[in-house]
């Protein structure tokens, strides 16, 4: 015959149990996580940088988590067409959004989007990041960042700027570049970065991401100014940085991190980020980033938690400027 307390005892587990089954099943999923395959929607064409990234770390991660890590491309407005597709996703670690400085900071600053970029995303980490190059056609007379800036004054009339759109990295980089020097020019958008028209020498100047210059710099077809940023690339050491060029604190960097939809648990958030830092610590694929002109962050920076503190960062440093801008895309 059974103690009258193990019966309470037995009868007090069950009823525990039958009132929390919902954290048991999320408990056992990520215990279990990852049982299938893994979507990362990428939110440009496939071919371009993001998605070489994307594709790069895809590979690695499959190996760490032992399931493919599948590259869904869902290019469109700029970003949003991804974003609202990994937001409506099940929060529980199959669907991975990787963005950008433009996807998840500059866009919530440039249209009313019907989500939020913080509170319904999740940080996994940050990846990479390369710095932008301020550049200018050859035939410019200007020998170096000073004498571009009188130029410019001198050329406001005239002055062309090219960009990849309104709203885009190079548009925000053209902005904060008039706001800090005082300059103004004519914004010229391209559906790509305006970089053969440079070399032809048809725009005066831009101010692009390094894995499009630095080919084009080494080739010896543009002038290069200064890089936005505190160090010099080590692709191209002879390029100065902006404060040894005379124009400090213009840092600026296109970087590029994965979120998920939030709500995804943390056990999974966990062995998610686990796969992205193992992935980066291997030296083929820094090797193959590398060769895209990416910085890779350091170990401490691939945290959930850095990620949102350089996501909140942004957002502070950038919204302000593109409001006061008045930037719009409709």
């Amino acid at each position: 015959m059974s103690k009258p307390g193990c019966c309470l005892w037995n009868l007090a587990v069950t009823l525990t149990i039958a009132a929390v089954p919902g954290a048991l099943s999320n408990e056992a999923a990520a215990q279990s996580y990852p049982s299938r395959p893994i979507t990362m929607i990428v939110p440009f064409p496939a071919g371009g940088p993001t998605d070489a990234i994307g594709r790069i770390v895809a590979e690695a991660m499959r190996t760490r988590l032992g399931q493919p890590v599948i590259i869904e491309n869902a290019p469109g407005g700029a970003g949003r067409v991804a974003a609202a597709r990994a937001v409506r996703a099940a929060p529980d670690g199959y669907t991975l959004s990787l963005g950008n400085t433009g996807t998840h900071v500059f866009n919530g600053a440039i249209h009313n989007l019907p989500f939020d970029l913080q509170r319904d995303f999740a940080p996994v980490a940050a990846m990479t990041m390369q710095p932008m190059i301020i550049d200018g056609r050859n035939s410019l007379p200007a020998k170096d960042l000073r004498e571009l800036i009188a130029w410019l004054k001198a050329n406001a009339d005239k002055a062309t700027r090219a960009t990849a759109g309104p709203g885009s990295g190079s548009h925000v980089a053209g902005v904060f570049f008039q706001r800090e020097t005082g300059t103004r020019y004519q914004f010229v958008p391209y559906t790509e970065s305006g970089m053969r028209d440079l070399i032809a020498g048809r725009i005066d100047m831009m101010i692009d991401p390094a894995a499009n210059s630095v080919p084009q710099v080494r080739a010896g077809t543009i002038k290069a100014f200064a890089i936005a940023a505190k160090k010099r690339l080590w692709a191209v050491p002879e390029i100065p940085t902006v404060e040894e060029a005379g124009l400090p604190g213009f840092h600026m960097a296109a970087w590029h991190a994965l979120w998920v939809p939030k709500g995804t648990p943390q056990d999974v958030v966990a062995k998610l980020n686990a796969a992205v830092v193992d992935s980066l610590a291997d030296q083929a694929v820094r090797s193959r980033l590398a060769d895209l002109g990416q910085d890779i962050y350091p170990r401490d920076e691939q945290t959930p938690e850095a990620l949102g503190a350089l996501q909140e960062a942004e957002i502070e440093k950038w919204w302000p400027i593109i409001k006061a801008a008045g930037i719009k895309v409709e």
